[in-house]
Parts: C-alpha cells; sequence; structure tokens
C-alpha cells in the first residue's frame, strides 16, 4: 500500500506542475497585460514602465524561472491591478466558494446515494421510474439553464428567494440547487447499477438461500462491495463540483473564487489567474488522489497491479 501511496502522490505532483506551467505560458501567450489593464490612451512609455514594473519585457524563461522560484517559497505574486497579494485576494474570496460547494457536496450525497440503493432495490417499479427520469433530466440540463429556470420561477415570479448575492441563508437555496442537481443525479445512477450489478451474485443469493433475510444480506454483502465504485464516482462528482462553481457563481452574483477567475483573465491579472488555477488544479487533483488511494485500500487488486 506504501508504494501504491508513493506512485499516486508523485503523478499528482507531476499533473500540478503540468496545470501551473501550461497556465503560466497559455496567459502570457494570448494578450498583452498592459493593453488591458492600462487606459486606452496610455502612452507607449507608460506601457513600457509598466512591463518593466511587473518583468514582463523579459523572456518568457526568465519569468517562469523567477515565478517558480518564488512559488516555491509560497509566493504566488502580487495582482497586476491593484498590487495586493494574489493569494490573499483568492483567500478572500474562498469562503463563500467553500460554503457553496460544501453545501451542495452534502445535497449530492445526501439524495444521490440513498436515491440509486432505493432505486435498485424497487427496479422495474414506479418508484425506480421517478428516480430513472431525474437522473436523465440531471444529465441533460445545463447548470446555467437550470439557474435561470428557478430564477425565472422562484425568484421574478413567486419572489420566494433572492436571484443574487449572499448576504442570508436564502442566498444559497438556489444556487445549491443548481450546483448539487446534477451531481445528485450522478451518484444515483451510479449508485443503482452499482448496487444491481452486486445484487445478481451468486454469493448474494446464496446467502439468502442460507437464512439471511434481504435486509441482511443487502447489509452485509451488497452494500459493501457496491461501495468501491461509488467512491470513485464521489470522488470525481467533487472535482465536477469545484469546476461547476464557477458558472453557478456567475448566474447567481456568488462572490466566490469562480467569480473572481472570470474577472481576472478578463483583464489578464496573471498572478490572480495562476492562483486561482493552482487552487482549481489542487482541489481536484487532491479529490483524485483520495479516490485513488481509497480505492487501492479498498480493492487489493488494484495495488497489484501497480
Amino acid at each position: 500500500m506504501f508504494s501504491f501511496a508513493i506512485i499516486k502522490i508523485v503523478r499528482a505532483i507531476i499533473t500540478l506542475w503540468a496545470v501551473m506551467t501550461f497556465a503560466f505560458v497559455f496567459m502570457r501567450l494570448t494578450g498583452d497585460p498592459a493593453r488591458e489593464l492600462l487606459p486606452d490612451n496610455a502612452t507607449e512609455e507608460v506601457i513600457a514602465l509598466f512591463r518593466a514594473r511587473w518583468r514582463l519585457d523579459q523572456t518568457l524563461w526568465t519569468q517562469y524561472v523567477v515565478y517558480l522560484n518564488n512559488l516555491m517559497h509560497g509566493d504566488f505574486g502580487q495582482s497586476l491591478a491593484n498590487g495586493r497579494e494574489a493569494l490573499t485576494v483568492v483567500l478572500e474570496r474562498l469562503p463563500a466558494t467553500l460554503t457553496l460547494t460544501g453545501t451542495a457536496f452534502a445535497l449530492v450525497l445526501a439524495i444521490g446515494i440513498p436515491g440509486g440503493i432505493i432505486a435498485a432495490l424497487n427496479r422495474g417499479r414506479p418508484l425506480d421510474q421517478v428516480m430513472m427520469l431525474f437522473c436523465s433530466l440531471g444529465y441533460s440540463l445545463p447548470n446555467f439553464v437550470l439557474g435561470v429556470t428557478l430564477i425565472f420561477f422562484l425568484a421574478v415570479g413567486l419572489r420566494l428567494l433572492p436571484s443574487s448575492g449572499s448576504a442570508t441563508p436564502a442566498h444559497l437555496v438556489m444556487p445549491v440547487i443548481t450546483l448539487g442537481f446534477s451531481g445528485a443525479a450522478v451518484i444515483a445512477r451510479f449508485t443503482r447499477s452499482a448496487v444491481l450489478e452486486v445484487l445478481e451474485q451468486p454469493y448474494v443469493r446464496a446467502a439468502i438461500a442460507a437464512g439471511e433475510t434481504r435486509r441482511q444480506a443487502i447489509l452485509n454483502h451488497v452494500l459493501p462491495n457496491a461501495a468501491i465504485p461509488i467512491v470513485t464516482i464521489i470522488g470525481f462528482s467533487l472535482g465536477g463540483l469545484v469546476g461547476g462553481s464557477i458558472i453557478v457563481e456567475q448566474v447567481f452574483g456568488w462572490p466566490g473564487v469562480g467569480r473572481l477567475l472570470v474577472d481576472v483573465v478578463g483583464m489578464r491579472d496573471l498572478a490572480v489567474v495562476q492562483a486561482l488555477v493552482m487552487l482549481f488544479a489542487t482541489t481536484m487533483t487532491l479529490a483524485n488522489l483520495s479516490v485513488d488511494l481509497a480505492y487501492g485500500f479498498l480493492n487489493p487488486k488494484i495495488r497489484r497491479r501497480h
């Protein structure tokens, strides 16, 4: 298990380095921050001074080495827009995103796993059909469409909930539903398939034939064995929530890091964009790493393949 974990951790570190390098190069090759941040009537002398102030006049390789060295010392650079520490700018917005994604993740687990199990145990019945309809809607409905629909009915039509902002707990309701709906549908569909597959295994029928009740067989054999593939999809769903928060925060004016990313990309505020990319990449990489380690822990065959 130790060597398996080391391999996975090394791969995660390489992935983060590759994402960091790609973001660094891509942002510098696709536009000039001086032209975006300075007024249209800025003179060439002012533009040159701006580039020299932020070392944008140096070669790409020199900038990369300096950035990498600073990053290894915990320095994510300064915002080109206001001179503040990029990490501070990001951390100020992080609690709002953690509140949104954390609540949505709890909703995904609370609906997805029980819903999938109930659907599997009632295969072919009306309850199963309702859950499958829910899953189909979750798969096919984009986040922004659901968000706009909720705003139209609940905020504009019925005036039950605020349409944007984060001042009260009521502001959280529609963003959480929008963000968690598709994730819950994915988990429910996957859980249903995993439970059905285990239910058809001979050892489950043998356990029931040996005297166990159906409830005991489900608790002792079905759910533990179905947990392995479910753990995998839960990790991927967490990564999907982090990515989906960018769109949901824009739709509902939620003041998190997703909305910040859209703003700073438009301004080409390089240091803040890179700090945000590292934050998203680290979150998704850690989620995948956790899934890999949990999968290896639960299934010894996976460890032996590595």
